[in-house]
C-alpha cells in the first residue's frame, strides 16, 4: 500500500516504499491557490517556499555580478569596468551572496520545511513570527537592492572603515539598512528553531533521536541569536557616524578603525558556520540515507556542531593577524583557529566512515554529499594555512583568501544546499525530476567549481591581490582558467532551474518516500498535508534505523 497521512500515527518502524504511488487529494500547495492565501500563510512549508523564491532571486542576482567580475579578469587591463564599478561589482556581489543567500539559504528554506516534519510538529512554535521574519527578510533585501539601483556600494562586503564612513560616497547607508534590518529575520528565525526544537518534539523523540540535520540547526540557532545583534550594532554605529559625524571608528575623530573589524569579525567568523552548519545537518542525512545505515559515532556528529558554535566564537582575532594585534593574541588566536578544525574534522571522518562498507546508492543527492565532503576538505585544509600566524601574513588580501573563503562558503553551502534540494524535492513537490539530468548538473558545478576556484590559490600563493581590477600578464592564464571555470559552474547552477521546474509539471509522481528512508519527515505524504500529520506520531525507534530490504525506487 502506498503510505498516507493515516500512517504517521504508528510507531512501526518504516516499511518498504509503494511501486506504484498517487498524488494525495489534499495537501499544502492545494490549499488554496490565490496569492493573499500564500502571503497571509502561517504553514511554515509554504514560507519555505516563500523564502526558496527569494533567495533563489537574490542567488542569481549576486551571480550576475559575479559574472561581471570574471569577464573583467579575463585580461589583465581593466578594460572593461573602471576601478570605481569594479569595486561596486564584487561589493554587490559579496553583499547579496553572504546577507540575503547563504546566510538564510539552508535554514530559511529546507529547515523551515522540515524541522516541524522531523520533529512530529504540526509547524513551528510561532507561526506569525515565522511569517513576520519573511517580510523582514524581503524588506531588508529591498534596502539592498535599492543600493544597487541608486548606484551601488564600494566597500567590500566587510563594510570596513575608513571605506564605509568617509572614503565612500556610494549607497552605504541603504545598503547597511538591509543588512540590519535581515539581521532581525536570522534571529527570529533560530528563536523559532530552538522553542520549537525544545517543546515540541513528538513522543519518543529524545534528544539523541533527533536527526543530525536538527542539531546542526540548533547549533547554528544558537549563533543567530548570540552573534547577530553584534553586527546589527556594528552597522547601526557605521550609519551613526556616516549621518552624524561621531567619533566611533574614524581616527580623525577620535575614533578607532581596528575596533570595527573586532565588532564585524566577531560575527562574522561564527557567521560562516551559520551558512556552513545547516550543509554539514543535511550531508549527515544524506549519507545515511543514500548508506542505508546510521551516521557513524552519531553522538561525536550530533556534539561536533554544538562545538564548532562554540569555539567560533574566540576566533575572530585570526582575521586580524595583520591590523597590528600583539604577538600573543595572534599566538591565541591562532591556536583556537587550529582547534575549531577538529569538530569539524570529526564531522568529515564519520561521513566517510559511515559510507565505508555501506550499501551506498548513487542517486544525485549522495553525488551532492560526495561533492561537498571533497570541497569542504580542501576548503578546511586550507584553513589551516590561515591560522599559521606566518603564512597568513604572507597571503592575506590575495586571492588565496578569495579561494579559501569560497570554498568553504560557496562550494559547501551550495552543495549542501542543491543536495538537501534535490533529496526532499519529492517531499515538497511530490514529483520525481530527471536523475540523468540532475547528476549532469552535478558533475558540471563540482568541475566547474574546482576549475574556478583552485587556480586562485596559485594565484594568491604567488601574490596577486584581490580587488583589483587590472594585474600583472604572468597572471592572465590562471585567470582565464577561472574565467572559463565560472562559465561551467554558471550552466551547472542554471541547470537545476530548468528540471526541477520541468519535474513540477511533467515529473513522475514520488510517493510518500521514494529513497526508502527512515524520519518522520517520510511517514507523512508527499506533497505533506497542512497540518503535517493527522495525529501526533509516537517514536519508538533510534535515529537511522534502517531495517533490512528498505530500498530506493528511484530510478
Amino acid at each position: 500500500m502506498s503510505a498516507t497521512p493515516a500512517q504517521s500515527t504508528l510507531s512501526a518502524k518504516p516499511t518498504l516504499p509503494a511501486i506504484s504511488p498517487v498524488m494525495p487529494e489534499h495537501h499544502y500547495l492545494n490549499n488554496g491557490y490565490g496569492l493573499k492565501s500564500w502571503l497571509l500563510t502561517r504553514d511554515h512549508k509554504r514560507i519555505a517556499i516563500l523564502y526558496l523564491l527569494s533567495v533563489s532571486f537574490f542567488f542569481l542576482l549576486g551571480g550576475l555580478f559575479a559574472v561581471v567580475v570574471r569577464l573583467e579578469l579575463a585580461t589583465p587591463a581593466g578594460d572593461l569596468l573602471t576601478s570605481d564599478n569594479y569595486n561596486k561589482s564584487f561589493t554587490m556581489h559579496g553583499v547579496l551572496m553572504v546577507f540575503f543567500f547563504l546566510i538564510p539559504a539552508i535554514p530559511a528554506t529546507l529547515g523551515n520545511f522540515l524541522i516541524p516534519l522531523m520533529v512530529g510538529a504540526k509547524d513551528l512554535a510561532f507561526p506569525k513570527i515565522n511569517l513576520l521574519s519573511w517580510y523582514i527578510y524581503m524588506l531588508g533585501a529591498s534596502f539592498g537592492s535599492w543600493a544597487i539601483l541608486t548606484g551601488g556600494l564600494d566597500t567590500g562586503w566587510t563594510f570596513y572603515t575608513p571605506f564605509s564612513t568617509v572614503a565612500s560616497t556610494s549607497a552605504v547607508v541603504p545598503a547597511a539598512l538591509g543588512v540590519f534590518i535581515s539581521g532581525f529575520s536570522s534571529i527570529l528565525t533560530g528563536l523559532n528553531f530552538i522553542v520549537t526544537i525544545h517543546r515540541m518534539r513528538a513522543p519518543g523523540l529524545t534528544w539523541f533521536r533527533l536527526p543530525l540535520f536538527v542539531w546542526a540547526h540548533y547549533a547554528t540557532s544558537l549563533i543567530m541569536i548570540l552573534g547577530t545583534p553584534v553586527i546589527a550594532i556594528t552597522i547601526v554605529l557605521v550609519a551613526a557616524e556616516r549621518v552624524f559625524s561621531f567619533g566611533i571608528f574614524d581616527p580623525k575623530r577620535g575614533g578607532d578603525p581596528v575596533l570595527f573589524q573586532h565588532l564585524f569579525w566577531f560575527y562574522s567568523h561564527p557567521a560562516v558556520y551559520i551558512m556552513v552548519l545547516p550543509a554539514m545537518g543535511v550531508i549527515s542525512e544524506l549519507v545515511a540515507g543514500s548508506c542505508r545505515k546510521s551516521v557513524f559515532g552519531y553522538h561525536f556528529v550530533a556534539f561536533s556542531s554544538l562545538a564548532i558554535a562554540i569555539i567560533g566564537f574566540f576566533v575572530w582575532g585570526h582575521h586580524m593577524f595583520v591590523a597590528g594585534q600583539s604577538v600573543y593574541a595572534a599566538l591565541i588566536f591562532s591556536i583556537l583557529s587550529f582547534l575549531v578544525a577538529i569538530p569539524s574534522a570529526v564531522k568529515v571522518f564519520n561521513w566517510t566512515a559511515t559510507m565505508y562498507k555501506g550499501s551506498v546508492t548513487h542517486a544525485t543527492p549522495m553525488w551532492y554529499a560526495m561533492g561537498f565532503i571533497g570541497l569542504f576538505t580542501i576548503g578546511g585544509l586550507t584553513g589551516l594555512f590561515l591560522a599559521a600566524v606566518g603564512l597568513d601574513i604572507h597571503v592575506t588580501d590575495t586571492y588565496f583568501i578569495v579561494a579559501h573563503f569560497h570554498y568553504v562558503m560557496v562550494g559547501g553551502t551550495i552543495m549542501g544546499y542543491l543536495g538537501g534540494l534535490h533529496y526532499w524535492w519529492p517531499k515538497m513537490t511530490g514529483k520525481l525530476y530527471n536523475e540523468n539530468a540532475a547528476k549532469v548538473a552535478a558533475a558540471l558545478i563540482f568541475f566547474g567549481f574546482n576549475l574556478t576556484f583552485f587556480p586562485q590559490f596559485v594565484l594568491g600563493y604567488l601574490g596577486m591581490p584581490r580587488r583589483y581590477h587590472a594585474y600583472p600578464p604572468e597572471f592572465q592564464m590562471l585567470n582565464v582558467l577561472s574565467s572559463a571555470g565560472a562559465s561551467i559552474l554558471a550552466v551547472g547552477y542554471i541547470f537545476p532551474i530548468i528540471y526541477l521546474l520541468y519535474s513540477l509539471k511533467n515529473g513522475r509522481i514520488a510517493g510518500a518516500n521514494p529513497w526508502g528512508a527512515v524520519g518522520l519527515e517520510w511517514r507523512t505524504s508527499s506533497p505533506p498535508p497542512t497540518f503535517n500529520f493527522e495525529k501526533t506520531p509516537s517514536v519508538t525507534w533510534e535515529a537511522y534505523e534502517y531495517p533490512e530490504g528498505v530500498e530506493s525506487h528511484v530510478a
